[in-house]
Formats: structure tokens, C-alpha cells, sequence
């Protein structure tokens, strides 16, 4: 299956919190960082996720935010740093590309206000934010 998804990230589950209707689920991605979905209890079940599965992360690139200063005191559960490679400014949108690990990059899609703003270059240092509840797993 193809997907429109910019950001897909392989990821080894190490644990799966269940709740009432929704559980967290942690994956573990290739360089070490953490990524944390909220998802439905019926997709943990009918994906047959568990501790030790396989599953991609997915992010639309328009969900993620980007922070160049400390991160704290948010509720925002994934915080990557990395750094940018490369940037592409649009008419109004900007593209920002994020290296998180030696083999692993995500997307930002921000408006180029806010690039201006951040004052965004390559080899910037800056940290990927997105919500668990904007972050989707799929299974091979």
C-alpha cells in the first residue's frame, strides 16, 4: 500500500498501555528515540499489536511542529531532536526535512512565517514535536 504520509517510521514496540477505548503504544525507533501513539484498543487487537511488533509510525508532515529552544512543559510526548538538511520555501508553506538518527529524517510542513521566525537554515538544531494522538501505526 501507498500512503501520502511523508513521515513513516519503522519501529519496534516496547510496550502497549491499554485503557478503556484507547491505549499508548512506545516504539523504540532505529536510532534509540522514542515515539508514543495513542490508538484504539480494537487497532491494537485487529493490528495484533504487541510488545516486540513491528509497526510503522505515521505522521502527516502538517502535524508536526518544530521548537530550536528547550522543550518543556508540554504534553506533547514525542520530542525527536535532529537537524534540519534541508529547507524549501514556498510561496506561504515551508518544507523543513529533519535528520533524527543516522538512517531516519521527518518532515514538517510550517508556514514560512514561522521558518522566518525560528529563523530556520540547514544544520539547524531543532526538535520535532508531535501529539500521541496524531501519530498512526500500520503493520506489514
Amino acid at each position: 500500500m501507498s500512503l501520502s504520509i511523508r513521515n513513516q517510521l519503522p519501529a519496534t514496540v516496547v510496550s502497549v498501555t491499554p485503557g478503556e477505548a484507547m491505549a499508548t503504544v512506545q516504539g523504540r525507533l532505529s536510532g534509540g528515540q522514542m515515539v508514543t501513539a495513542a490508538v484504539t484498543m480494537s487497532a491494537v487487537k485487529e493490528l495484533g499489536i504487541g510488545e516486540g511488533s513491528e509497526v510503522t509510525a505515521l505522521a502527516k508532515a502538517t502535524e508536526v511542529a518544530l521548537a530550536t529552544g528547550e522543550v518543556s512543559g508540554l504534553s506533547i510526548r514525542n520530542r525527536l531532536p535532529g537537524t534540519v538538511t534541508r529547507l524549501t520555501l514556498g510561496a506561504a508553506m515551508a518544507t523543513v526535512v529533519i535528520a533524527i538518527g543516522a538512517d531516519q529524517e521527518i518532515t514538517a510542513a510550517i508556514t514560512q512565517d514561522a521558518a522566518a521566525e525560528l529563523g530556520l537554515t540547514e544544520g539547524s538544531r531543532v526538535t520535532a514535536l508531535i501529539k500521541s494522538t496524531e501519530v498512526s501505526l500500520a503493520t506489514a
